[in-house]
C-alpha cells in the first residue's frame, strides 16, 4: 500500500469522513469518469488519477480505513458523532416511552414503571457510547522503504560497505504521535503525528550480489505506531555496466582485448581480479571471439562449497593510431602472406 500518512484521502474523493462505503464507491466512479487517461486523453493528470486510486484502495478497505482514521483523528470524531446520534435517538425513544405510558394507563404505578424502563434504556445507551468513546490503540507496522543503490562490478563480486541516506517517518517525539497537546496542534509535527527525517546508515553489501537483487536491512524502514513493528529497508542493487567484466551466476566473464601480433604469436597477459592479479596465457593463433576458461577463479559460494570460473572472451583489437614504421611492416606482411582466409566464403555460393 502506498504511503498515505500526509494525504487527506477524503478530500481527494470529495467526500466527508463519515461517508458510507457506497458513497465512497460512487465518488470514485464519478472521478474516474473525469480523470481516467482513456477519458481525459492528452490533458490527463496522471498524478491526480494515481491519488484517486490510492484513496479508493485505502477507504474501500475496512481495516485500512480504520487504521487511516485512527492516524488522522477521524476515528475519534466518528465515535463522537455516533455518541451524539445515539444520545439523540435514546432521548427521542424516552419521550416516546412517556407519551405511550400516558396513553396506556392513568395509574401512577404503571406510569412510573414506564419511566424507569425509559431511564434504564437511556442509561444503558450512555454507558455503551462512553465505552465506545475510548479509542483503541491498534498496533500499526511501519512501512518498508525501497532504495536503489548503484555499485561497481568488483564491489558486486567482492562485497562492500556503503553509507546510504534514507528518508523515513517516525511518530512525533513531542506528542508521541497523538497530533495534539493540551487541545492544540503539536507545534513540532504541525498536527500530523509523524515526522519525516533524513538518516544516514552504514550498510553491508554481501559478496556475489547480482543485478536487481534485494539486500534487506531489518528494522531500518519507517517506524511502527502504537507498538507496531518497524519496517525494513530494501536496497535494490544496480551494477554499473563494465565493458570488460560482468558476472553470470558464480562465473566471472571477461572481455579481453589483444593485439593482432599477440593473437598470432601468443602472449601472457595480466588480468586484475577482486582476489588479485592473474596471469593468462594466450595461445598462438588465437581467433577473435575464442573463449578461455580458468577453473575456480570465479565467485566463491562457501555455503554450497562451490566456486565459479573465470571465462575469458578474446577480442582482437586494432590500435587507434599506428606509426609509419608499423604501417611499413604491415605492408611487408601483406606481401609475404600467402594465406587466403576468405576462401570458404568464396566457395560458399
Amino acid at each position: 500500500m502506498a504511503n498515505y500518512y500526509n494525504k487527506d484521502l477524503y478530500k481527494i474523493l470529495n467526500i466527508n469522513f463519515d461517508a458510507s462505503f457506497d458513497d465512497i464507491k460512487l465518488a470514485y466512479r464519478k472521478l474516474v469518469r473525469i480523470y481516467h487517461p482513456d477519458v481525459a486523453g492528452k490533458t490527463a493528470d496522471v498524478l491526480k488519477f494515481k491519488e484517486i486510486q490510492e484513496a479508493y484502495e485505502v477507504l474501500s478497505n475496512e481495516e485500512e480505513r480504520k487504521k487511516y482514521d485512527i492516524l488522522h483523528g477521524f476515528y475519534k470524531e466518528k465515535i463522537r458523532k455516533e455518541y451524539q446520534q445515539t444520545t439523540a435517538d435514546k432521548k427521542n425513544k424516552y419521550e416516546e416511552y412517556i407519551r405511550q405510558a400516558k396513553q396506556r394507563t392513568n395509574t401512577s404505578e404503571s406510569f412510573s414503571q414506564s419511566i424507569n424502563e425509559a431511564l434504564e434504556g437511556l442509561f444503558h445507551s450512555k454507558k455503551t457510547a462512553s465505552s465506545a468513546k475510548k479509542e483503541p490503540k491498534i498496533a500499526i507496522n511501519g512501512e518498508d522503504i525501497k532504495l536503489d543503490l548503484t555499485i561497481s562490478c568488483f564491489e558486486a563480486i567482492n562485497g562492500t560497505n556503503r553509507k546510504v541516506n534514507i528518508l523515513h517517518t517516525e511518530p512525533c517525539p513531542n506528542c508521541s504521535g497523538r497530533k495534539f497537546i493540551n487541545g492544540s496542534k503539536c507545534p513540532l509535527c504541525k498536527g500530523e503525528g509523524i515526522l519525516s527525517l533524513q538518516k544516514k546508515i552504514n550498510v553491508k553489501i554481501p559478496k556475489g550480489v547480482s543485478q536487481g537483487s534485494k539486500v534487506r536491512i531489518k528494522q531500518e524502514g519507517n517506524k511502527g505506531i502504537n507498538g507496531g513493528k518497524d519496517g525494513d529497508l530494501y536496497l535494490i542493487i544496480n551494477i554499473e555496466k563494465n565493458p570488460y567484466f560482468k558476472t553470470e551466476g558464480l562465473n566471472i566473464l571477461c572481455n579481453l582485448p589483444i593485439t593482432p601480433f599477440e593473437a598470432v604469436l601468443g602472449a601472457e597477459i595480466k588480468i586484475p581480479l577482486p582476489t588479485g592479479n592473474v596471469n593468462v596465457k594466450i595461445p598462438p593463433m588465437t581467433s577473435s571471439g575464442q573463449k578461455l576458461k580458468l577453473s575456480g577463479l570465479g565467485l566463491d559460494n562457501k555455503s554450497k562449497q562451490k566456486k565459479g570460473d573465470l571465462i575469458i572472451t578474446v577480442l582482437i583489437k586494432l590500435p587507434e593510431t599506428i606509426t609509419e614504421k608499423e604501417k611499413e611492416l604491415y605492408n611487408k606482411l601483406k606481401e609475404l602472406s600467402a594465406n587466403n582466409i576468405r576462401k570458404d566464403i568464396n566457395n560458399a555460393l
